[in-house]
This record gives structure tokens, C-alpha cells and sequence, in this order.
């Protein structure tokens, strides 16, 4: 299994195992996480999410391999797609441990998360436009709106990539902490919203949500659109298979 999940105390943790390929995702890893984030939002029992990747790396974002050999499908039933729908929609508390690097998919979903820790460590990168690629999962609407337009734009349009300190900056990491002490953080934070009032922790991140709730779902569908048609171009196809053998 590349995701592993595993329930105990009211909180369901969501781990990305495939240290193998650094934790990158292809498709079945996708339906993985989109079935783990379905079922613990459909169980009345779950009070907080804990999504975490490896010690040593978050997530090297999307595998490039998986999508030559076969680009993803843009419609509703998808395996990106029902990920993107199930974590940005899902009405629990989510919380992120990062460990190491967080690339592509790995830095975007940390917009959708509620509370985000980080080793001092862990570096972040958005490299969408060096691959001949354009943002995804409304980071062109998400980063903005947390970091400022001219901030978000140097990340996005040139892919520099982020330190612990310079996410905290850009408002999307809560909080860094000594390498492996991040893990264990997460989860007694997770602990503390599992003690809490369920109706009002639900009902204020949904308020905390409501206000961008259209915008974030019009922008994953835009962005979707443009990532595939460009993932179809000769010039992206050539910089992720420059990406794959090494070359710049």
C-alpha cells in the first residue's frame, strides 16, 4: 500500500509511504488518499486528520513517470480529481506533519490543511513552470490570498524554492519544529481537537471555509483544464523527460 491509514482516538492519520520513489504520487496513490479522506469523513467517530509523509521526505510531488506513461484524466471521478475534492472539502480538521521536501502536489495540498507543522528541515518548491507546467489545486488563487500577489508570483512563475522559514512567512506553516519532533506534535494537536466540541470544530472550520469555498473549486477546475492541455504539449513533455534523465 502507498498510503497508510490507521485510526485510534478519534483521530485517522494519513500517511504517504513510497520512500521507494520519495513519496511521489502517481494515480493509485491518488485513489489511496482519496479513499482514506472519504472514509474519515464519513465516519461520525473521527474528530481530526493527521496527514504526514516519510521522516526524511514530505512528498517529491507528483511522479513524473506515472504521468508520461499516462497522463491523468481531468474528469469528476479521477483519482486526482476525487483527492483534490476530498481534501479540499473535507469538513474535518486536518493537520500537516512535513518532514523534508514538500514539491508540486506536496507543497499545494498544505493550502488545503487547517493547521501545518515543519521540521526546520523541510524545503518546499513549486515547479510547475520549469516543467512546462502551470499551478494546481487552487495554489494560484490560495498562495496569493496567504502569502501576497508579488511573493506568490516569484514562487510560482519561477520556482524558487522555500525554506521552513520563508513558509511560515508565506503563511502557509503554522509553526517549525526540531526534526523528529514533528510527527508527534501533529498528533497531539490532533489530540486536542479530538477533546473539543465536534458540532462547533466542524461548523467553525466550515465557517473559517465558506468564504472562498466557490473560488477554491473554480480554480482547481480552471487549473485543471491548463495543466492538462499543457501536460499535452511537446514542450512540457520535454522538460519532465529532461526532469527524468537528469538534465536541467
Amino acid at each position: 500500500m502507498a498510503v497508510l491509514v490507521q485510526t485510534a482516538d478519534s483521530i485517522t492519520t494519513i500517511r504517504i509511504a513510497r520512500p521507494e520513489r520519495r513519496n511521489a504520487i502517481d494515480l493509485a496513490t491518488y485513489n489511496d488518499l482519496a479513499q482514506a479522506f472519504e472514509s474519515a469523513a464519513g465516519d461520525a467517530a473521527v474528530r481530526a486528520i493527521v496527514l504526514c509523509g516519510g521522516p526524511d521526505v514530505f512528498s517529491a510531488g507528483n511522479d513524473i513517470a506515472d504521468f508520461l506513461r499516462g497522463p491523468p484524466a481531468v474528469g469528476e471521478e479521477s483519482p486526482p480529481v476525487r483527492f483534490m475534492r476530498a481534501l479540499s472539502q473535507c469538513p474535518i480538521p486536518v493537520v500537516a506533519a512535513v518532514n523534508g521536501a514538500a514539491v508540486g502536489i506536496g507543497t499545494t495540498m498544505l493550502l488545503h490543511c487547517d493547521l501545518v507543522y515543519c521540521a526546520d528541515s523541510s524545503r518546499f518548491s513549486l515547479p510547475f513552470v520549469n516543467l512546462g507546467l502551470c499551478p494546481e489545486f487552487a495554489s494560484s488563487l490560495l498562495l496569493p490570498a496567504s502569502a501576497g500577489y508579488h511573493r506568490a508570483a516569484e514562487k510560482l512563475l519561477l520556482g524558487e524554492p522555500m525554506s521552513a522559514e520563508d513558509a511560515v512567512s508565506m503563511g502557509f506553516v503554522n509553526r517549525i519544529l526540531a526534526t523528529g519532533e514533528v510527527d508527534g506534535f501533529a498528533l497531539r494537536q490532533a489530540a486536542r481537537l479530538a477533546r473539543l466540541p465536534g458540532a462547533a470544530v466542524r461548523e467553525t472550520k466550515r465557517l473559517l471555509r465558506a468564504g472562498m469555498r466557490r473560488a477554491v473549486a473554480e480554480s482547481i477546475a480552471d487549473e485543471l483544464q491548463g495543466f492538462a492541455r499543457l501536460l499535452a504539449s511537446e514542450e512540457a513533455r520535454a522538460a519532465l523527460q529532461g526532469f527524468l534523465e537528469g538534465r536541467r
